[in-house]
């Protein structure tokens, strides 16, 4: 029988190792917590500090997004690699109509422009101010022919304006201007110079008697006109400002007004159905 003693020294003695173990576990503890205060208790990067994670897990989200960046721009082809189209520049479309058709054309020139031998007065392409021919007796000549053919069908046409001086014409449109203003007046008026009546080519036509129908768009309606428009180009005439061709001419429809070009150029012209711009594309 064992006495009290050695019991006594036996429990002790199992005692030990335990408190051994709990005091290294105690330090092991309190040195961890030491560790993370001393790392701004950021459990992160002290763990990192230690080699215990791995590089992904130690970048900040600024440094990994600085990464997918760095990533997307060298899968990119660099600004020597890129092949750049040049931008496709549409010519816009030149707008003749009103004040317009004079932009860029505001000079005269020192001598008239022809195209294939054809005069032309226009918005783009004006005439001297000395240019002074007087009215073209060939022209004249070719309207007394059609204006005696026409009597045969019961029309009494007449010619009640052709050649315009570019005094005259000055004065002319400086008047439509004081009335409708200079933007609506460029649409039915040429400006000193840009006249194609300077030509001595151009005949304003109307039936006589009927004069509330000069240089009005009703000329176009009526019987008269009708058939001058139908048989002018036998006689060397085109209609020089035709419907829906403002765009193209620079001036609104015009069914009195008429330019001599010659029977056979004039025959070819009708038989298009274009304008003189169109036939000599200018």
């Amino acid at each position: 029988m064992h006495s009290r003693q050695s019991l006594f020294k036996k429990k002790k003695q199992k005692k030990w190792p335990y408190i051994v173990s709990g005091t290294i576990l105690g330090l092991l503890v309190a040195a961890i917590v030491t560790w993370i205060g001393i790392n701004d208790w950021n459990i992160n990067e002290s763990l990192a500090s230690l080699g215990l994670t791995n590089k992904t897990e130690e970048m900040t989200t600024e440094e990994k997004e600085k990464d997918m960046i760095d990533e997307q721009e060298a899968e990119e082809p660099t600004k020597e690699e890129q092949v750049v189209e040049p931008p496709v520049v549409e010519e816009p479309e030149v707008d003749m109509s009103g004040a317009n058709g004079y932009i860029g054309h505001e000079t005269l020139p020192m001598e008239p422009t022809y195209f294939q031998g054809v005069l032309i007065a226009s918005k783009k392409y004006p005439l001297p101010s000395t240019f002074d021919p007087g009215e073209s007796k060939d022209a004249r000549a070719a309207f007394e022919e059609m204006a005696a053919e026409a009597k045969l069908s019961g029309f009494d046409l007449v010619a009640f304006s052709t050649y315009r001086s570019f005094e005259y014409q000055t004065t002319l449109y400086q008047r439509y201007v004081s009335n409708d203003g200079q933007e609506e007046a460029d649409r039915y008026s040429a400006r000193p110079g840009y006249s194609e009546h300077q030509t001595g080519l151009a005949f304003d036509i109307g039936e006589q008697h009927f004069e509330q129908h000069f240089a009005r768009e009703s000329f176009g309606e009526t019987e008269a006109g009708k058939w001058v428009a139908a048989n002018a180009h036998h006689y060397g005439f085109i209609m020089r400002y035709p419907k829906e061709k403002e765009k193209i001419t620079g001036y609104m429809y015009e069914p009195w007004h008429f330019r001599y070009v010659g029977k056979q150029l004039a025959g070819e012209i009708y038989e298009a159905g274009t304008t003189l711009e169109e036939y000599l594309d200018i």
